[in-house]
């Protein structure tokens, strides 16, 4: 039977596994591109998979005052397709993490939630 030290050890290795793992995942988050649309591909959004803004991509066709408000709302549109379609793929690649680490799916690790 181990001791009660080597029991802490072991847990104390196996936190900054999990700790190192969780780093690279984040970092691979940031990596992992995603594109909003909205408008019929008009207003496009380009970002990482943790939010990062990479590009706004907005066709010409749009450039006139008059259709100032109508290019806010497809701008905001974009956003959030890009944000809902990053939140996705941060929630698979977790998911692939946390599976190869052996945690229990919805396994909530702090401050990666």
């Amino acid at each position: 039977m181990k001791s009660m030290e080597e029991m802490i050890k072991a847990a104390q290795q196996a936190a900054e596994t999990i700790q190192k793992q969780m780093g690279e995942a984040q970092a691979k988050l940031d990596s992992i591109e995603v594109e909003g649309l909205s408008g019929g591909g008009l207003v496009k959004i380009r970002c990482t998979a943790k939010g990062r803004i990479l590009t706004v991509s907005i066709d010409d066709s749009l450039m006139q005052p008059s259709e100032k408000h109508i290019l806010e709302d497809l701008v905001t549109a974009a956003f959030n397709d890009a944000r809902t379609k990053a939140d996705q793929a941060a929630n698979a690649e977790m998911q692939r993490i946390q599976q190869g680490m052996g945690l229990p799916p919805g396994f909530n690790l702090p401050g990666m939630g």
